[in-house]
């Protein structure tokens, strides 16, 4: 009952200051809204790169050629000649942990068709290709062993591809020339979008490794060869076994540094995460700010109250209060102050980061978590910040609070 009587009184004394509590609270409100509108778009972020990375495929390991040496001097990676197909198929056949697996050979060339043409990515792999990039067919068909066997010129284009060649018309069936040689337009793939570095993984032009190697940029080699592991729990053992496997076909000795590069998705993502982290702690600690500008101001305001409530303070101890039941009174007023506010901030955060959602098109992503940790700091800032006033109530002597005017 004494609890009840102690919220009765707070809330009384409030109503009748209701400009001033909304003046008050109004730094609460802002700042709880600032934090739940600016993790969400911190969280938004982290989750568009993951799904950016995602969209190049998962369980994905990547297999270069080492740098070239010229006179001392490094070329870069992937200037060496290491790589073949044989090497591809001898990871197929004697690495359990690899589910599926395609040789690469990549090149950029200007894209022919009638009065038409388009510079765009030439990538050629095997039927593997499309799974383990988890690339989706939107019409027509995918080329087939057979014409990876025969280098048949035939090809699948992708999504811009298509709006730049064939604006409005169905490619499937039709020719376009690369390098003077025509192809045939078996499919078309499903828009992708851009992947996590910005690349447009829908400008390219996916066809029989075979056929680009040979007819295209006239080489025996390849570039590089892409896989996936069974799982993502497999991609160490994958990565392991195919180290073991390409050292053995490549005659190298323990001395000797590999003639080859492993790279996997995991490594691109444990990096992109850890930097959309740091983005969504900084802008909550920026926004955080306002909360803590916000508890300094219910702190003024309640250290002016208690002055303007002198006398008030004498008369309730005068008749029998003791200093914690003033203690609490002037505490739960702060406390509701930045509880109230903390609610209001909430619905202007959720308000704000649907109007950034809309109007901006930035990716957000609310978590309940976040909300909750908003909440629970509006309501410490109010305890916080709204001690040392209560305390400086319940302090004061009755009779010179009585003789106060």
């Amino acid at each position: 009952m004494q609890f009840l009587e102690t919220i009765r009184v707070a809330v009384d004394s409030l109503l009748r200051h209701k400009t001033r509590a909304v003046l008050t609270m109004l730094g609460i409100i802002i700042g709880v809204g600032a934090v739940v509108a600016m993790v969400a778009v911190g969280q938004g972020a982290q989750v568009a790169i993951e799904d950016q990375i995602a969209s190049l495929g998962t369980k994905v390991l990547m297999i270069f050629s080492a740098s070239a040496f010229h006179g001392g001097v490094s070329a870069g990676a992937g200037t060496m000649i290491s790589l073949s197909d044989a090497d591809a198929e001898a990871i197929r056949e004697q690495a359990p942990a690899v589910a599926a697996i395609t040789p690469m050979v990549r090149t950029y060339r200007q894209v022919v068709t009638g009065n038409l043409n388009w510079n765009t990515a030439i990538q050629g792999g095997n039927l593997d290709f499309f799974t383990i990039r988890e690339y989706c067919l939107g019409s027509g068909q995918l080329f087939t062993d057979q014409d990876i066997r025969g280098a048949t010129k035939v090809c699948v284009l992708g999504q811009t591809v298509v709006d730049n060649l064939f604006p409005g018309e169905n490619p499937v069936g039709k020719t376009i020339r690369i390098n003077k040689l025509p192809f045939i337009v078996l499919g078309t793939l499903q828009p992708k979008g851009q992947n996590a570095m910005g690349q447009d993984q829908d400008d390219l032009i996916i066809a029989p490794y075979t056929t680009i190697q040979r007819k295209v940029m006239g080489e025996d080699h390849i570039n590089s060869v892409i896989l996936s592991a069974v799982s993502k729990q497999k991609i160490p053992e994958a990565e392991g076994q195919v180290r073991e496997i390409l050292r053995i076909r490549h005659r190298l000795q323990d001395w000797q540094d590999d003639d080859f590069t492993i790279r996997s998705q995991s490594d691109i993502a444990a990096t992109a995460d850890a930097t959309s982290r740091i983005l969504t702690i900084l802008l909550g600690s920026i926004a955080s700010v306002s909360l803590l500008v916000g508890g300094i101001g219910i702190m003024n305001i309640m250290l002016v109250s208690v002055t303007e409530r002198t006398r008030e303070i004498g008369i309730r101890r005068a008749i029998g209060a003791r200093r914690r039941d003033i203690l609490q009174q002037f505490l739960m007023e702060s406390i509701m102050l930045s509880v109230l506010g903390g609610f209001i901030g909430i619905g202007i955060g959720l308000l704000s980061t649907s109007l950034i959602a809309r109007f901006a098109g930035w990716p957000v992503a609310i978590s309940p978590q976040s909300v909750a940790l908003a909440f629970f700091f509006a309501a410490s800032v109010g305890i916080f910040f709204g001690f040392y006033p209560a305390r400086k109530a319940s302090i004061l002597n009755p009779i010179e609070a009585l003789r106060y005017e």
